[in-house]
């Protein structure tokens, strides 16, 4: 049986007795019987405080959504958000409720995903203030070996890419979280609650666990595999598939050719993908209530696909071909555009773009990255 931190919390009892616990979760937060790690730590132990991120630690908060502070309903303990205008950390009032900060977020491997700059502010916080900081470690749903994609640029960093990383990385959180602290010279009292029997080669579908959405945007295993291709489409006027049931696996736009586009990508045989024409009309996000046509991504073989080379040409593809293409605007005068923020750089909005070049220089930054987190590993 393969185990995340909290079904092995047991074992480290000795950590948490005794101290003022707050706790940074979201609905993911369960252990393998769905008992909810809040549940579990206010049963067992102090639970003083909640540190909510991006959709509440409850998952009923809007994308976005800023909250005041509030009480949980269920166990009656504070709810302090992560997620607001003014800042994303913990701040030093939060911090004096608390003895210890506990993290427990299932991760989806790929750079972009927020939750993972929420538990590094929250690491760095910790560290300034003298808390220790504890992980509840979860397996990486895209295993722990592959590594894909450049590595973000320092002056690119925001809150979807705001540390080194190539975009799919490889490692646990704890593992991330280890590196950060030494790389950055931190200096946190940091533990990790090991998982339990889960290899490193090891793909979600193979642990013998239940998905549970992340988020509302990665509704099962293949939108989370296809998410480090697809994300790009964000920094695009293409629909990435949002508001409809099909998210990050679905690309398309009213002004798309889906049989056309299809035939094109299908000829070029990337490997583990087959492309279907799809027609729909998105319940919300971009276009809307706007019929569109484009492409269904199939994943045939979980194991050969290559998802950021596949979304890179499905990108260009699209670019060379459709002269309505555009890449959004910055969000904010003076900010840079979103495109940049998810690439880590600029190279995908260079006009002349050579994509088995970039495809290749992507492949020896990823190489280099994946030599590098090697002394980090805590499994085999």
């Amino acid at each position: 049986m393969i185990l995340n931190g909290i079904d092995c919390i047991g074992q480290y009892a000795h950590l948490f007795k005794g101290k003022r616990l707050g706790l940074i979760t979201a609905p993911t937060g369960l252990n393998k019987d769905f008992v909810s790690t809040i549940q579990i730590l206010h049963e067992n132990f102090n639970l003083a405080a909640l540190f909510s991120p991006e959709h509440g630690v409850r998952g009923d908060q809007a994308a976005g959504a800023l909250v005041e502070t509030y009480l949980d309903p269920i166990t009656q303990v504070p709810v302090h958000s992560l997620y607001r205008k003014d800042s994303k950390r913990l701040s030093q009032e939060m911090l004096d409720e608390v003895d210890m900060v506990v993290y427990d977020i299932q991760d989806v491997g790929t750079r972009y995903y927020t939750f993972i700059y929420t538990m590094l502010y929250a690491l760095e916080d910790c560290a300034k203030a003298g808390k220790p900081f504890v992980i509840l470690d979860r397996i990486n749903p895209l295993d722990g070996v592959t590594v894909e994609g450049n590595i973000l640029k320092p002056e690119y960093q925001s809150f979807v890419g705001n540390y080194p990383l190539a975009v799919r990385y490889g490692m646990t959180v704890g593992e991330l979280a280890l590196m950060a602290n030494d790389q950055m010279n931190w200096q946190c009292e940091l533990h990790v609650v090991r998982c339990e029997g889960w290899e490193r080669n090891m793909l979600f579908p193979e642990t013998g666990q239940e998905w549970i959405m992340p988020s509302l945007g990665l509704p099962r295993f293949r939108s989370a595999l296809l998410y480090p291709g697809t994300c790009i489409f964000e920094g695009t006027n293409l629909s990435e598939g949002r508001g409809t049931t099909v998210p990050f696996e679905a690309i398309g736009a009213p002004f798309i050719d889906g049989q056309k586009l299809a035939d094109e990508m299908n000829a070029k045989k990337l490997p583990g993908v087959v492309f279907r024409p799809v027609y729909f009309k998105p319940s919300f996000s971009k276009h809307q209530g706007e019929s569109c046509s484009g492409v269904q991504i199939h994943v045939l073989d979980t194991r050969a696909i290559q998802p950021l080379e596949t979304g890179i040409t499905l990108l260009y593809t699209i670019k060379n071909n459709y002269e309505e293409f555009a890449f959004l605007p910055p969000f904010r005068e003076g900010s840079r555009p979103f495109m940049d923020l998810l690439c880590g750089d600029n190279v995908y909005r260079q006009e002349h773009v050579n994509v088995p070049d970039l495809l290749q220089q992507f492949r020896e930054e990823s190489q280099t990255f994946a030599q590098m987190k090697q002394q980090y590993h805590l499994y085999k």
